[in-house]
């Protein structure tokens, strides 16, 4: 037994590593793909580094979001439940690590089988997002009665279903945000980037981009994205150490000066940002052409579905734009529920600028400026009221002080926790066959469609 952990262990820390995982993809594609070895070794490797870039940049701007959080938690008396998908899965994996790791394997193994064989051709590359779902799905599974094979199969199945079904649902908005270049959203957060694309149609123009915003001249230095992300988060970050006051930012500070701390780690955020974009650029160069190994070779049409930074270059301002507005939304959300006496969900700055900044880019690809500001702000309230909606299906771990952040997390949770408390785990086992029916029929109707075309050419 101690050997299939440590085997399940050993797995689950590579396929929770996206990495790893964008670089194995990108070796099979180029091995498929006969190209000589120094230009698997270098195809491998870009993808591999590029993701750490990406990683390193995404740890830059956790790491300044932290401080910020607090200060705004201190400065006007803020205290509830925070959102963080990190910190929920480390309280879950004291209890339910073997289950989320087996959930882990089958998932990933049942993404495959559906790219290949169903018309849902993604796969899903984002592996600790894969992680964060299994976790929240042995949870669900397990509180309502779920153990061993029943509960490893049933999640691995709706973990691989969604990996390929959420890329599908918006990939027409996708397009529009790539300006064709064939990526899929492999992120769980899809949900609220798609409801931000679908409202940006109805408040704004495409042409009207974030992108084609006319600045004076002696502005013009704002269009270097680095700059003007560095002077918006330097004044956000002076609000917050205002707010709080020189004594607690002391506390956060290891003694410097309030101010000029909020400055500085305004300014590595920033660099973050930056680092994440160099990242993402060395993923692409790199991705893309290795997928076409797996897309003609062995999953035919593959499309790769890839972390929502990826899609930060496509749409800088847009990124600034969302992460403000998703965060207002956020807070707006947050006033809402203490109103009407439920719990109240904290805005996190990580899901907010992560997911508030992709729903601003969705919602710009449809409704240009409007839509990125309203869209995102939508976001921002769905991923207030969801989390606080998720709580109560989480067994006991929806007594801890945090939750997982994302749409897609508390759109799943709602909906199977939900369904196993009206009717058991019956409720599970019939969402599982709708899921399942969804996957078949596109290939049913397919399938007749090209059959009747066939009779009709004979005739």
């Amino acid at each position: 037994m101690s050997a299939l952990t440590g085997l399940l262990q050993f797995l689950r820390d590579v396929l929770s590593q996206p990495a790893l995982l964008i670089g194995l993809m990108a070796f099979i594609g180029l091995v498929a793909l006969r190209r000589p070895g120094h230009k698997i070794l270098t195809g491998t490797l870009g993808p591999i580094l590029g993701y750490l870039m990406l990683g390193a940049g995404a740890d830059v701007i956790v790491a300044s979001l932290d401080p910020l959080g607090k200060m705004i938690e201190t400065g006007f008396h803020i205290t509830g439940v925070v959102p963080n998908n990190e910190a929920i899965v480390s309280v879950a994996q004291k209890v339910l690590g073997v289950e989320t790791m087996s959930i882990l394997v089958a998932g990933l193994v049942f993404n495959l089988l559906i790219a290949r064989f169903t018309k849902y051709k993604y796969v899903f590359l984002t592996g600790h997002h894969s992680f964060f779902m299994a976790c929240l799905l042995s949870a669900v599974l397990k509180t309502s009665g779920m153990a061993g094979a029943e509960l490893v199969l049933l999640g691995g199945f709706i973990l691989g279903a969604w990996s390929a079904i959420s890329p599908a649902i918006g990939q027409k908005s996708t397009l529009k945000v790539t300006d064709g270049d064939e990526l899929a959203m492999g992120h769980f957060g899809s949900i609220g980037y798609y409801l931000s694309a679908w409202v940006g149609k109805f408040v704004g123009k495409p042409e009207e981009s974030t992108e084609k915003v006319e600045i004076p001249e002696k502005w013009r230095f704002l269009r270097d994205t680095t700059i003007s992300t560095a002077l918006v988060m330097v004044i956000f970050y002076l609000i917050a150490a205002v707010a709080a006051g020189p004594a607690f930012v002391a506390t956060l500070s290891g003694g410097t000066s309030a101010y000029l701390f909020a400055v500085m780690t305004a300014l590595k955020f920033a660099i973050g940002v930056a680092v994440v974009y160099s990242g993402v650029r060395m993923i692409l160069a790199d991705l893309i052409p290795a997928f076409q190994g797996i897309a003609t070779k062995i999953i035919p049409n593959a499309i790769p579905a890839v972390d929502c930074a990826v899609f930060f270059t496509y749409a800088p301002t847009a990124v600034i734009i969302g992460f403000v507005s998703s965060f207002v939304g956020g807070l707006i959300g947050m006033f809402i529920l203490g109103a009407l006496g439920g719990v109240l969900i904290i805005p996190g700055l990580v899901p907010h600028f992560f997911c508030g900044a992709t729903a601003g880019i969705y919602g710009n690809a449809t409704g240009g400026r409007k839509g990125a500001i309203v869209g995102a702000f939508v976001n921002g309230l769905a991923i207030s009221f969801l989390p606080a909606l998720l709580l109560p299906v989480l067994g006991q771990l929806g007594f801890e002080n945090t939750t997982f952040g994302d749409a897609d997390f508390g759109v799943l949770g709602i909906l199977f926790g939900q369904a196993a408390n009206l009717i058991g785990s019956f409720g599970i086992y019939l969402l599982a066959a709708v899921i399942l029916i969804a996957l078949v029929i596109p290939n049913f109707v397919r399938t007749k469609s090209s059959a009747l075309n066939n009779y009709e050419e004979s005739m």
